[in-house]
């Protein structure tokens, strides 16, 4: 149930992120913080339609949560407002499982 938002499998989805791919994390303060993908966007599901214009349209934006149901919502939510995000399928979940590196604020390795 895609609602016209694309869908990524981890294989799918770049290592890196910077100018031309953006990877939003929608998760809360508390999920960042014990781990998160280097490189990527922190925007709290809550705090997206307040902050949506520090997302930039014109880059690939992948949406990830934990396990793909609120980076869902989120990205309909940012289609509906002329962005063309992709959902990551399963989440950070998925990308730790492939063996993905997840880091904490300080460098250290992270958690999900």
């Amino acid at each position: 149930m895609s609602d016209g938002v694309a869908q990524a499998d981890i294989a799918d989805v770049p290592l890196t992120f910077g100018d031309s791919v953006v990877l939003l994390d929608v998760r809360e303060d508390d999920e960042w913080q014990q781990g998160h993908v280097e490189g990527a966007q922190h925007i709290p599901m809550g705090d997206v339609p307040a902050r949506i214009a520090e997302i930039d349209g014109d880059a690939k934006l992948y949406v990830m949560c934990h396990l793909g149901g609120r980076s869902q919502r989120v990205a309909q939510y940012l289609a509906r407002n002329g962005f063309e995000p992709i959902n990551v399928t399963g989440g950070i979940a998925a990308w730790a499982a492939a063996g993905r590196p997840v880091v904490t604020d300080d460098g250290r390795v992270g958690t999900v």
